[in-house]
Parts: C-alpha cells; sequence; structure tokens
C-alpha cells in the first residue's frame, strides 16, 4: 500500500498483505498523542508534492514555538531529500545512520535558535532506498522518549506506510499546497492514502475482509471517493461498511496553502476543505495562507529561518498566523478532548441523504438574497470546468450535474413563489423554523478566535495602551479582514494597513488619522476616545523617536 497513493488515476483502496514489517504498530487513534510529563505536542507537516513549502514551514513553526520559550525539536524524516539542516544554517549536520535510529543513538543538535534542536535525517550511503516501513516504529519510539514541549516531523513528499503512520499519529498534520494543479491533485492523493492506510490497519487481522474491501474496490471507477466505497461496500457487508465509516473521523489533515499570489488563491483553501468534507467525506482542516514572498527564497539563499531574517514580511506574519492557529486547536482539544471527538464522529457518520438546494450554495434556510447571490458566486468558482478544488475529485458527469444543482439552486431561491413552494415541498412538517444544514466552520478558525478572544478579555480595560498591533489582534479576534472595514468605513485599504503597522510614512495628515481610527474603533466595538487618544499619543513618540535618531 505504501505505493498505491502514488499511482493515476487515484487508488482503488487496495492493501498491503498482512505481515509487513510495521504491522506491530498501534491503529491510527489508538495513540491519543505521544504522552509525556510536558504534554508534548507533536506536529507533523507533509503531504503534497516536492517544493510547495512544507520544509519552509516546519522550520518555522519550530522557531516561533521556541521563540515562545519552549522546548522544541524539529526531526527531519526525509530519506530522499533531507534539507532542514541548511534552512537553519548548520553547514554539515553529523551523519544519522537508520542503525543509530535503531539503537536509540540519533541525538538532536542545536542550532542558532535558543530553545531549538534539530534531529536530521538518517541516512545510509550503502542503499539507494534507506526509507523502509519499518522506520516509523523507530521514530515513534524517539519521540516517545523525548522530553520536550512541542515535536515537528517534517516528513518530506513521500507516502509511504511510514510516512502515512507518523502523519496519522500526530497531535496535528498538516498538508501544504500550492495554487496549482499537480499540487491540489497530490494533496487529495495523500487525503486517499491517508484513509487508505487507516482502513488497511484496522483490517490488517481480517483476512476475508480485505478481500471483499478489495475486491469492492475494484469494481469501482478511479474517482470513487472513500464514501462511494463505502456505501458499495454495504450493499455486502454492513458490519465490514460501519468499520470502514468508522475510520472517516480518524483521518483529520489541516491544510495550509502557500505561494499565494492572487484574491482567488486566497479561496483555494476553504474551497478545498468544502470539496473534500462533501465528496471524499474526509475533514480537511484550513489553517490558513502564506503569501508568495521574495523575503522565502532570499532567507533560504542566506540559510536563515524567515521568522529569524525576515520577521516582518508577509509570509512571516501568515506563517506566525498558522502557529497561532495550531495552538488554539490543541488548547481546544485538551480542554473538551470528548466533545471534539464526538463532534468529528457525527460530521463523518453523517447520511448520505440527498442535499437540498441550501446546501448546494452552503447556506441556512434564513439566507436573504445577497447572501445568496454571494455564495451562488463563490460556488460557480468553485465547480466551474478546470476549477483547481475540484482537480482529481470529479469526473466530467458529477461536474457537470453539481453546476446544474447550483444553477437549480440559483434560480429557485432567488425567486419568491418558487422559494415557497420548495420550502413547503422539502420542509413540511415545520417550514417556517426548521433551518437547513450550514457549512461547517473551520475548526482552527474558531479555535483562534476563542483563543484571541480570551487573552484580549484579559489585555483590554481602562488603562490599555492601544497599537497597530492590538487593533490588529482585535480586529482578527472578531473574525475581520481589513476589507470589510474598507467597506464600511470608505477608509482606503493601503491607510488601514499603514495604521495597523504604525507606517508614518504612508499616513495622511494627523488629522485624518485621528478620525481614521475612531471609525476604526467603533466598527470593532472599543472605546473610540480611548483607543484615538492612546493611538495617536503613540505615534508622536514613533515620530520623536525617528526625529531624535542621527542621521548619517
Amino acid at each position: 500500500m505504501s505505493s498505491s497513493g502514488e499511482s493515476y488515476p487515484p487508488p482503488r483502496y487496495s492493501t498491503l498483505p498482512p505481515g509487513s514489517a510495521d504491522d506491530d504498530l498501534p491503529l491510527p487513534g489508538e495513540i491519543t498523542s505521544f504522552s509525556s510529563s510536558r504534554s508534548r505536542r507533536v506536529i507533523a507537516v507533509g503531504g503534497g508534492r516536492g517544493g510547495v513549502g512544507k520544509a519552509t514551514l516546519a522550520v518555522n513553526l519550530g522557531v516561533y514555538f521556541a521563540q515562545l520559550g519552549r522546548d522544541v525539536i524539529i526531526i527531519d524524516t526525509d530519506a530522499y531529500s533531507p534539507g532542514l539542516h541548511a534552512a537553519l544554517g548548520i553547514e554539515a549536520p553529523p551523519l544519522v545512520t537508520r542503525e543509530d535510529i535503531e539503537e536509540g543513538k540519533a541525538e538532536p543538535i542545536a542550532t542558532t535558535v535558543p530553545g531549538l534542536r534539530l534531529v536530521p535525517t538518517a541516512y545510509d550511503p550503502m542503499t539507494a532506498t534507506p526509507h523502509r516501513p519499518s522506520r516509523a516504529a523507530y521514530w515513534m519510539k524517539m519521540i516517545q522518549e523525548l522530553d520536550v514541549d512541542y515535536v515537528i516531523v517534517s516528513l518530506g513528499a513521500a507516502t509511504g506506510s511510514s510516512t502515512l503512520d507518523l502523519f496519522l499519529h500526530a497531535d496535528v498534520g498538516i498538508c501544504a499546497t500550492t495554487p496549482e494543479p499537480l499540487a491540489v491533485e497530490h494533496s487529495y492523493r495523500f487525503c486517499r492514502a491517508l484513509y487508505q492506510r487507516t482502513l488497511r490497519r484496522a483490517l490488517m487481522k481480517e483476512r476475508f475482509k480485505i478481500r471483499l474491501v478489495e475486491k469492492v474496490a475494484a469494481s469501482l471507477p478511479p474517482l470513487a471517493t472513500p464514501r462511494d466505497f463505502i456505501m458499495e461496500v454495504k450493499r455486502f457487508d454492513e458490519g465490514v461498511a460501519s468499520l470502514a465509516a468508522a475510520q472517516l473521523p480518524r483521518v483529520k489533515p489541516h491544510l495550509v496553502v502557500s505561494q499565494t499570489r492572487h484574491r482567488s488563491d486566497l479561496e483555494l483553501g476553504p474551497a478545498m476543505s468544502a470539496v473534500s468534507e462533501r465528496f471524499l467525506g474526509i475533514s480537511l482542516d484550513y489553517l490558513g495562507h502564506i503569501e508568495h514572498d521574495d523575503a522565502v527564497w532570499l532567507t533560504a539563499r542566506r540559510r536563515q529561518p524567515l521568522l529569524i531574517d525576515s520577521p516582518t514580511s508577509k509570509s512571516a506574519r501568515n506563517l506566525e498566523r498558522v502557529a497561532r492557529r495550531i495552538l488554539a486547536l490543541l488548547a481546544a482539544r485538551d480542554s473538551r478532548p470528548a466533545e471534539a471527538h464526538a463532534r468529528a464522529l457525527a460530521a463523518a457518520s453523517k447520511s448520505a441523504a440527498p442535499l437540498t438546494l441550501y446546501d448546494a450554495l452552503g447556506l441556512a434556510r434564513t439566507a436573504a438574497d445577497d447572501e445568496i447571490r454571494r455564495a451562488y458566486k463563490r460556488q460557480r468558482d468553485t465547480y466551474r470546468e478546470g476549477s483547481l478544488p475540484v482537480v482529481s475529485v470529479l469526473s466530467p458527469a458529477v461536474l457537470q450535474k453539481e453546476q446544474a444543482r447550483i444553477e437549480e439552486a440559483h434560480d429557485t431561491l432567488l425567486d419568491p413563489v418558487r422559494r415557497r413552494a420548495y420550502d413547503l415541498s422539502t420542509y413540511p412538517d415545520d417550514p417556517r423554523t426548521q433551518l437547513g444544514p450550514v457549512r461547517a466552520e473551520n475548526a482552527a478558525a474558531v479555535a483562534e478566535l476563542a483563543m484571541l478572544q480570551a487573552e484580549l478579555a484579559r489585555e483590554i480595560n481602562a488603562e490599555t495602551q492601544f497599537s497597530g498591533a492590538l487593533l490588529r489582534k482585535v480586529r482578527e479576534s472578531q473574525g475581520v479582514e481589513l476589507t470589510d472595514i474598507s467597506q464600511r468605513t470608505k477608509i482606503s485599504l493601503a491607510h488601514l494597513q499603514a495604521i495597523e503597522n504604525e507606517a508614518i510614512g504612508d499616513l495622511p495628515a494627523t488629522v485624518y488619522v485621528q478620525g481614521f481610527v475612531q471609525e476604526i474603533a467603533k466598527y470593532l466595538r472599543l472605546d473610540p476616545a480611548q483607543v484615538a487618544k492612546t493611538y495617536m499619543r503613540r505615534l508622536r513618540e514613533i515620530s520623536a523617536g525617528a526625529r531624535a535618531k542621527p542621521h548619517g
């Protein structure tokens, strides 16, 4: 099965024969975390093809957590293309062989970042295939013995059983992609491979059930989804189908879209999340995007982490937001683990009931006409021919059917007479109050908002001195974008960005800045007088400090 996730067309749920070298590993889900006295948290970065930014993401997550005063270790498990040592400015890392890992002799080495250490990848110069299935067991043993706060596991682009097992057992597994067809296709392949691996582990001692699964898989078309597979298995054995369905909530990858250039690229992550949830049955939780930025390759050439070499760049701020969302997810899971598992199980176990027209647009039944128009445009873009979010997931026939459904939803729900008739026929019990399903909220974003709101509740009081950074934090805690404020207040986006960045040279006259800050405070439900007074005082201090510096 280690190679099934790399074939094209998408794999058909084939499994390895029992007796593989790593069959003695626990099933995904049996290890809830690599627990220790320090509540160690493990974050795996993998998925996708090479060159999408996995190494950059892994290194800078480690830097971010270390800058918080935590003890962090990054493990480079990519035996085919190791490179994290170069990103951390380490010229010649010590050679770590496979035997070193198996015997527990692979020691973390120090980096230039306080609190951050690196375990270089194991490499055996006597073999061309150093990556073998049993490797996962040795890495897991090492991780369990590490007494640190965070372990970042860089998995590379492989989809072998070792890689999949490490990803599945991490507290947070991150799949990175870019806005291009091949990268998106590889990300969906990785999600399919994760499900295949989980199902294979669950059935590894059931030879007859494995044969049934393989027989059903062989009869399905190449683009069959896990949900299609489960429904087909149910025709033969409801018990096996129930077991296969129970594996879906165990597969919980998170998505980061890097190298975004256009505004449309920012919609790729949410769209992929919605497509994966609906058609694959896999919850692909969106963590955020990282903008295409020259600072990334410049820092790579200087062999320094982005957050160290260029901490104020756009991409660095994007990375920090992804890191905050990861921390928020971990905190939310720690505080309500049973609730989180129950929600995931309920979402993955939903029956395959026919979708309503509201579902087709991702709306609640209370949606107003302007919400319907916006949702229609969003869904039309997502499901157009050649759209990135549906690459390798939908066949042409299914795509055409979905497009027709979206058009039908638009025409019906914007016509008051047809909408009422549809509501009466679809919701006969209580058409006035019964609501249709609403699109699932992004778990990472919700967790981040809750964490930021809790922090701000402690920070903001009658004595608070407001800065651009604090205004940004308040805005983000409310899930508000700068474009939202610009549309409501008519303040230009450039001026709003300058206010948050405290870029004095890009700001208009003082009287206008004060008025702008008051409007921002009103929008964010803050005290306009306090915000304007303290923010303008801060600007004066910054300006005076700049004038006091000697020139030359």
